[in-house]
């Protein structure tokens, strides 16, 4: 294999080179592989490493290659998973230390599945936060995934093993989950893309889930034509997933470097400007800059809506562990049970208010939506804390550190709309991300204004270790 490749390669970048012949997809995953052992005891981002398995994929690819087959439009292209989605022959952690006690998956998740049949090469599973009900990347089980940019500080979470191994160039594309902002804030954090697309358009049929009707699947990359590609590849309808839609797949790659001159944007104030860090505030205008964005609107209550979305995911999340509560209460993070526990006591009539008002909230959003194309927002109030950090300061106030890195992403996946994060670079030394938050179905509106901004330059930049 050419020494040209790095383990920073982009994805689209090795498979062209693997459908080409230039590269070995044995000799990718190979490179890949050592860097993963090389960096996993520094960073924690796997949690479980599928050597065997990725060999054999990479084999057959290079197999097809040579037979003159068509190996996938991602072909050779490294990828991980959160340790939520099934791989078969796996036990599914979920970040815990209760699904030790399971079997092994018997067959891989639907997007696994679909990853594979596109050619890509699946390295193993990631660490996570316990049963996806965390922002920091923490894990008392695993211990924490410590972010690429600065071992000392956290990744976000939950889906921090993802947001670790893309920024620290384990692999080119991780899939994470997304509830609450579990894809957003480690995507913010680690200065890596992020894609939360809406609510039932990727299949969650194969992964361990926290709220039904809340949870989300989506990529992590290191690039916006990383992130449209594997797009590409994960749509279509599957009848395993209730919450699955079936909708005509979005070809988003074709019209991807269309511009932004024909979009409406606006700036989400209000809320979202009221506890913002400076680096969070210079990240919003630098891209309102770029963009030429000065309309600022705000959004009738997104304060109530955060506290809806926290009483249906403590309401449903504890009703599917109440029997793992009542068995293995000592082997939970003792805050995911306290969690848990307390949504077992929450009246009903409040969770059914929660689920009225959320029928407000997505009006007033359609509203806005039928004057601008596009939001903008923070996806964190602050970059990435320290690890073990409990509290900070944002507005003058004191804040736990846990729930409310999630600030700003709840809002907006209380509803299921699609976002996509766009890390920046500010005055200081780490990276923040800023939302890109579309109406209903409109991912491939958010995809060209991240590409918009990708090439404009001023994106995060990795850390190259």
């Amino acid at each position: 294999m050419s020494s040209s490749f790095q383990v920073f390669t982009e994805a689209w970048e090795i498979a062209r080179k693997v459908r080409l012949g230039e590269w070995r997809a044995v000799d990718v995953v190979d490179k890949s592989l050592r860097h993963i052992h090389a960096q996993n005891t520094q960073l924690n981002a796997f949690t479980q490493i599928t050597e065997a398995r990725a060999r054999h994929e990479a084999e057959q690819i290079d197999r097809k290659i040579a037979r003159g087959e068509d190996p996938g439009a991602l072909a050779g292209v490294p990828f991980a998973v959160k340790n939520l989605f099934d791989v078969e022959g796996e036990v599914t952690l979920a970040g815990s230390r209760i699904n030790r006690r399971d079997d092994p998956a018997s067959m891989d998740a639907t997007l696994v599945q679909r990853m594979n049949s596109a050619g890509a090469v699946l390295l193993g599973a990631l660490n996570m936060g316990e049963y996806a009900y965390d922002f920091t990347g923490e894990n008392i089980h695993y211990g924490p995934s410590r972010n690429p940019h600065d071992g000392s500080r956290m990744t976000g979470g939950s889906s921090g093993g993802s947001g670790a191994a893309v920024a620290g160039g384990m692999v080119p594309i991780a899939l994470g989950s997304d509830t609450n902002g579990s894809i957003r804030v480690p995507s913010s954090l680690c200065g890596i893309f992020g894609f939360k697309p809406t609510y039932g358009r990727l299949s969650r049929a194969g992964t361990f889930p926290f709220c039904p009707s809340l949870d989300h699947v989506g990529p992590m990359a290191r690039s916006v034509t990383d992130l449209a590609r594997v797009y590409e590849v994960l749509q279509g309808y599957d009848h395993k997933d209730p919450a699955s839609v079936q909708r005509d797949r979005e070809p988003v790659i074709s019209g991807l470097d269309e511009g932004v001159a024909q979009l409406k944007i606006a700036i989400a104030g209000g809320y979202f400007r009221k506890q913002a860090s400076t680096e969070a505030e210079q990240a919003i205008q630098k891209v309102a800059d770029c963009l030429g964005v000065n309309e600022e609107v705000e959004i009738a209550g997104v304060a109530q809506a955060r506290a809806a979305a926290y009483l249906i995911t403590n309401a449903e999340s504890s009703n599917l562990h109440l029997e793992r509560l009542r068995r293995y209460a000592g082997d939970y993070d003792p805050d995911v049970r306290d969690r848990m526990l307390a949504g077992t006591l929450l009246p009903a009539s409040w969770v059914i208010q929660a689920q009225r008002f959320r029928s407000y909230y997505r009006a007033e959003l359609q509203k806005i939506f039928a004057k601008h194309d596009l939001l903008i927002a923070p996806a964190t109030p602050m970059t990435a804390p320290q690890i073990g950090q409990r509290s900070m300061e944002l507005g003058g106030e004191t804040m736990l550190v846990r729930p409310h890195l999630g600030l700003y992403t709840q809002p907006f996946s209380f509803i299921g709309l699609p976002v996509v994060v766009v890390p920046v670079s500010t005055v200081g030394t780490m990276p923040i991300g800023v939302q890109i938050i579309a109406a209903p179905w409109q991912e491939a509106k958010a995809l060209r204004v991240a590409r918009y901004l990708e090439l404009s330059g001023f994106t995060s930049p990795l850390p190259q270790n």
